[in-house]
């Protein structure tokens, strides 16, 4: 399978009265915008903004964030979402770089997060530097809360289609092309290169903790090969509402950066043979099947070593811990992904399981760490979350504005997939 992935550069977003892109502007077609959106009846009111690095403005609480893409040749950008349901992966793709489409409104809340365009907040969030279109929704009275996670869920997808369409007729600033070759040639190629695979663990413990794989709710699958281009190419959806310092985002499944860096390492230091997504269970029967047959498909691959990516916490580690311990039984090196949750003083225990064959760990750090995020001179969607979001409590909010939260309340601050801006330093 081979993918062209090209990317315009956005260097500013405005609404008037079409979809396009001249000089590197994106203008959206506001009233086609809503046009598009309104047709779900189960949407009271939506008001649309547009937010830039440096503004100081707070988005809270966030549902999604998603890029804006288009297929110049045909096909979904959603698949299984919005129309086809055919496979993606293939042909060619366009992404509207340096912006996302975000979601919010009063929705869930307690596990929904923050994005500061600017101040201490915006250093780790990586939606502080995109320019952002906001969908702040009200739905009808009487929606169930999994309903409007649906709601606004499709609303988010529907816009960023949309909106990447305005990519019709413009050419690309770069296209790279990955290629992912057929299961038997991968495992042929590169020599004595180690066999690397990939296993994406996929939130799915139910209870508006779901994420769709080409539409399908991921707790209803089993382990299952999946090519890396199809994963870049939107078939990975994002449907959940755990804490927002971990949260994968539809945007991050887009840009999962373990599946860039590990194309990057392809043909030099390893030999990239595929990915693995697998499900997080809440029974501890369905933890045991899904680890034993992730361990077996890594094992027919003939993987040397693999890389785990976790989403979530908690209950989510004693499925990271299996596939860990169940793969280094079969001699396949593994490497794990996670953050912690070990108190604002960093002295509790870090994961709420482990075992001695995890000893290749690496942290994107301890959502636990408060922070005070001062008041904002514009805020889009709900502020008084904060006191019961995820890294809240009562009394988070300020009478100024301000909030004091631990850093698990922000998008992406601990992101497992490695995309967040913490480091480790020595001391």
């Amino acid at each position: 399978m081979e993918l062209k992935l090209g990317r315009i550069f956005i260097e500013d977003v405005e609404f008037d009265s079409e979809n396009k892109i001249e000089d590197g502007k994106l203008i959206i077609d506001k009233e086609g915008l809503w046009e598009e959106v309104r047709e779900d009846h189960r949407l009271k009111s939506i008001d649309f903004e547009i937010v830039r690095p440096g503004d100081n403005t707070r988005i809270i609480p966030v549902k999604d964030v998603i890029e804006p893409r288009y297929k110049p040749e045909g096909g979904e950008v959603f698949p299984g979402f919005l129309g086809s349901e055919d496979v993606v992966g293939t042909g060619s793709t366009v992404a509207l770089a340096n912006t996302a489409v975000v979601t919010t409104g009063d929705v869930v809340g307690y596990q929904e997060g923050i994005i500061d365009m600017s101040g201490p907040g915006a250093d780790y969030t990586p939606f502080s530097e995109t320019i952002n279109i906001v969908l702040d929704c009200e739905v009808e009275d009487g929606i169930k809360d999994h309903e409007h996670e649906e709601v606004l869920r499709l609303l988010g997808l529907t816009a960023a289609k949309y909106i990447g369409e305005a990519a019709a007729g413009v050419e690309p600033d770069e296209i790279v092309e990955y290629e992912h070759q057929p299961l038997l040639e991968a495992c042929a190629q590169n020599g004595d290169l180690p066999k690397v695979g990939y296993i994406y663990m996929l939130q799915s413990q139910g209870l508006l903790h779901d994420t769709y794989v080409y539409s399908v709710d991921a707790k209803e699958i089993l382990p299952t090969l999946i090519s890396p281009t199809e994963v870049m190419d939107g078939a990975i959806v994002s449907g959940n509402c755990v804490s927002a310092c971990d949260k994968n985002t539809t945007y991050f499944h887009q840009n999962n950066p373990v599946i860039e860096e590990l194309y990057r390492e392809h043909g030099e230091n390893l030999n990239f043979v595929g990915t693995i997504i697998t499900n997080e269970n809440v029974r501890l029967a369905e933890k045991e099947r899904s680890s034993s047959y992730t361990a077996r498909l890594a094992e027919r691959m003939g993987l040397d070593a693999a890389i785990i990516s976790e989403e979530g916490f908690g209950n989510p580690d004693a499925d990271l811990i299996m596939n860990c311990r169940k793969l280094e039984e079969r001699d396949i090196d593994t490497v794990l992904l996670t953050d912690e949750f070990a108190g604002s003083d960093g002295a509790s225990q870090s994961l709420a399981d482990s075992t001695p064959e995890a000893d290749a760990v690496v942290t994107a750090g301890n959502a636990n760490e408060v922070i005070e995020l001062p008041a904002m001179e514009r805020v889009i969607g709900r502020q008084d979350f904060a006191n019961r979001m995820a890294g809240g409590f009562e009394g988070s909010l300020k009478e100024d504005g301000g909030i004091e939260v631990e850093i698990q309340a922000i998008i992406g601050a601990t992101n497992e997939l490695g995309i967040n801006n913490l480091t480790a330093r020595e001391y």
